[in-house]
């Protein structure tokens, strides 16, 4: 019954989640009005908005004009309800399970945006560095110390590689909202988690762009955001990150 809660409670956070990518890049309050359809604007009434659930039996469509809605919706509510779920089998009923969720919900909200629009909110990447810089004080994953450095080595990296990449090319490579991402990931896993995220992000990055690039026959042009690439890495590295830096030393 926790584990089935701790999805549930997931998805649920997980329908807000939606609410925020959809509204966060239009400049719209997320907390009011109400949800509502897209298409007609007629408000959702709760029984419509169970997460998954009311997807499925409304067949993905508004139950007044039924305008088609996005199966975003109940993927980034089962993603939010996975993750709730796996937190808690790692980590427990504990502060730090409940940190990372807040942490990963974050990252979720940074993914869609960015393959939406090609923008990282600085609504959501400020914030959460102070956050890391809280967090470490209430779990014992990094020190204060680790997500100082984190910040400056994160976000300082991207810095210097986007001056670079300018300065080299004379065109833009790296987005501000990317610097400022990794600095709110240093925040909260560490300065020793960088290494591995910028090495697995590029790595996931480069199969996924030129993928992208042989299909669209555009090859080293194709853009493609980097955010969503950083996010899953940190995900990644919450899980199996310090098992995966072990396993590759060792080999």
């Amino acid at each position: 019954m926790i584990f089935i809660s701790a999805f549930f409670l997931g998805a649920i956070v997980g329908s807000f989640l939606n609410v925020c990518i959809y509204r966060l890049p239009k400049k719209e309050s997320i907390l009011s009005p109400p949800s509502h359809c897209p298409h007609c604007g007629k408000p959702i009434k709760f029984y419509d908005n169970i997460p998954i659930v009311s997807y499925l039996l409304l067949g993905g469509k508004c139950r007044h004009c039924k305008g088609h809605i996005s199966f975003r919706y109940p993927v980034v509510e089962g993603l939010s309800g996975l993750l709730s779920l796996a937190l808690l089998m790692k980590y427990g009923l504990t502060v730090q399970s409940l940190l990372l969720f807040l942490f990963s919900a974050a990252l979720i909200i940074i993914t869609f945006i960015d393959l939406d629009y090609q923008i990282i909110p600085d609504s959501i990447s400020i914030p959460g560095i102070f956050l890391g810089i809280g967090a470490s004080f209430l779990i014992p994953l990094v020190s204060w110390i680790e997500s100082i450095f984190g910040i400056l080595i994160g976000g300082g990296f991207l810095f210097l590689v986007a001056i670079g990449y300018k300065w080299l090319t004379g065109r833009e490579g790296m987005g501000g909202g990317d610097v400022k991402l990794l600095a709110m990931v240093g925040a909260w896993l560490g300065w020793k988690a960088i290494p591995f995220i910028l090495f697995s992000s590029s790595l996931i990055g480069v199969l996924v762009g030129g993928g992208s690039g042989l299909i669209s026959k555009r090859g080293l042009r194709a853009k493609i955001p980097f955010g969503p690439f950083l996010s899953l890495s940190s995900i990644i590295y919450i899980f199996f990150g310090p098992e995966l830096i072990n396993w590759y030393i060792t080999w």
